[in-house]
């Protein structure tokens, strides 16, 4: 979505892609704010960090915010994602994390999918009540990328987007593409780079397979995942996934 955003606005006022486009101030391209708020604040921070809530959008921030999207995908994804980022990419995870197996990081009350959907059912609380609040769900994307990004760009204020330029922004933001430009170091920005170039499990930009859970969790794992699943608030769309 990020990459889209930004692909979109570079072009629409053909200026080179960066995922930085605020720096075209000349420009009246919308100022978005990406954050894992809630989530890095329970996973990320020292105690010094929690106190003064580091890694929280602040609440005057929220208050005022023009509109808050909140992005959500499948928790089982969401966790194999995390598990890959944590053990192949992020060199400052503890040793004693990067040596936990998969099905022992499930079940890991800080980072496994419990405090997952515990956190997902907190944004929830907290934004539903925004008066421009908007949940997009990951799958809904990848399987219709041009009417959702299309409705996207129409809530940011793009009443009538450029269909020529919208069709080139996805064709840029594909997962294949992204995923050529980490191998190559094409992105701007540190947080698109793979850890290991060889190794396909440490890109950010990895397989972005809706289900793709199934292949790293067995039938345990699975079990305990919806088993956490079926506390997830409905209004995420996955009930029927969690019966699975």
């Amino acid at each position: 979505m990020r990459t889209f955003l930004c692909a979109y606005f570079c072009q629409r006022y053909g200026r080179e892609f960066t995922l930085e486009p605020q720096r075209y101030i000349d420009l009246p391209i919308p100022r978005v704010v990406y954050s894992h708020d809630l989530f890095e604040h329970r996973t990320k921070g020292s105690w010094w960090d929690l106190l003064r809530g580091k890694y929280l959008v602040p609440a005057n921030e929220l208050r005022h915010a023009k509109k808050i999207i909140l992005l959500a995908r499948d928790p089982r994804d969401c966790f194999v994602s995390l598990y890959l980022q944590m053990t192949r990419r992020t060199a400052e995870t503890p040793g004693h994390l990067r040596r936990k197996t998969i099905g022992q990081m499930l079940r890991d009350e800080r980072f496994g999918i419990r405090a997952m959907v515990e956190t997902m059912n907190d944004w929830l609380r907290e934004f539903h009540d925004h008066k421009n609040f908007a949940l997009l769900r990951y799958e809904m994307i990848r399987s219709a990328a041009a009417e959702s990004f299309h409705q996207l760009l129409e809530w940011l204020g793009e009443t009538e987007p450029e269909t020529p330029v919208l069709e080139q922004a996805i064709e840029f933001s594909r997962f294949e593409n992204m995923q050529k430009m980490e191998a190559t170091g094409a992105f701007d920005s540190k947080i698109l780079r793979p850890g290991d170039a060889h190794d396909l499990e440490s890109f950010k930009v990895r397989r972005g397979k809706v289900g793709g859970f199934e292949d790293y969790l067995g039938a345990e794992d699975r079990q305990y995942a919806a088993a956490a699943m079926r506390n997830l608030n409905s209004q995420f769309g996955y009930a029927a996934l969690e019966k699975k």
